[in-house]
């Protein structure tokens, strides 16, 4: 399936990168991710997000006996890098007189600079510089980058977060698509769409773009649907 989304971002012309892969015993693979970036990435991926039933015949059981698998697919959108800029109205800047050992002042005029970012409570203090210039373009520095780790972390937060939520407990009831193989068979639960011929559709071609497309029209229609009523 993995291989399924790599061919998928080349038939859309996305740029695929392999990320992570961790082999299983049994030659296959416990978990594997990538980065991929094109126009209409998440608008199109976000319907595989969910667990994928796949029922097969393994190669090294009976051929009367059906095995069950089930893949979890999270779909993450990249970050866009953290806004630096900062609001002159969001600081409070205060000046005064820098001390050295034991409390002693530096010097006799106020270079020692503190701001204070009003909205999140950041205080940075700074007073290397007999410039009280110098000191401000520091603390700003200072505070930009305390304010880009804060966002940062509140960023990879809510991505967990939502990864979380994507791949739920992974249990079977939860399944959004059956790939049955002995019926040479794929449905979306969701919507109710059936297609034939598995290794077309692991192909990453056509009939998975037709069913993403269903996926996408069933959702444009539910919002607009939904849309009406709150009129």
């Amino acid at each position: 399936m993995f291989q399924m989304y790599q061919k998928y971002a080349s038939f859309n012309g996305w740029h695929f990168e392999l990320l992570t892969m961790n082999e299983n015993d049994l030659g296959g693979y416990r978990s594997a991710s990538a980065s991929i970036n094109g126009k209409g990435v998440f608008g199109t991926l976000k319907y595989e997000i969910g667990v994928h039933r796949v029922q097969r015949i393994p190669a090294t059981v009976s051929r009367d006996r059906m095995h069950t698998s089930t893949i979890t697919v999270a779909i993450l959108p990249l970050p866009t890098e953290v806004q630096s800029n900062i609001n002159e109205k969001d600081l409070k800047i205060e000046t005064f007189r820098a001390s050295g050992a034991g409390g002693q002042h530096v010097n006799t005029t106020d270079s020692a600079v503190r701001l204070t970012h009003i909205p999140t409570g950041i205080t940075v203090s700074i007073q290397d510089e007999r410039s009280q210039h110098r000191n401000k373009s520091k603390a700003l520095k200072l505070l930009k980058a305390r304010l880009y780790e804060k966002e940062r972390m509140r960023v990879n937060d809510e991505r967990a977060r939502q990864r979380m939520e994507q791949i739920g407990t992974g249990e079977r009831h939860e399944r959004i698509r059956t790939y049955n193989f002995l019926q040479d068979r794929i449905t979306d639960h969701r919507i109710g769409y059936t297609v034939h011929s598995v290794t077309d559709f692991m192909s990453g071609t056509e009939l998975l773009h037709e069913m993403t497309e269903a996926l996408q029209q069933h959702s444009n229609r539910q919002s607009l649907l939904e849309l009406i009523q709150n009129e």
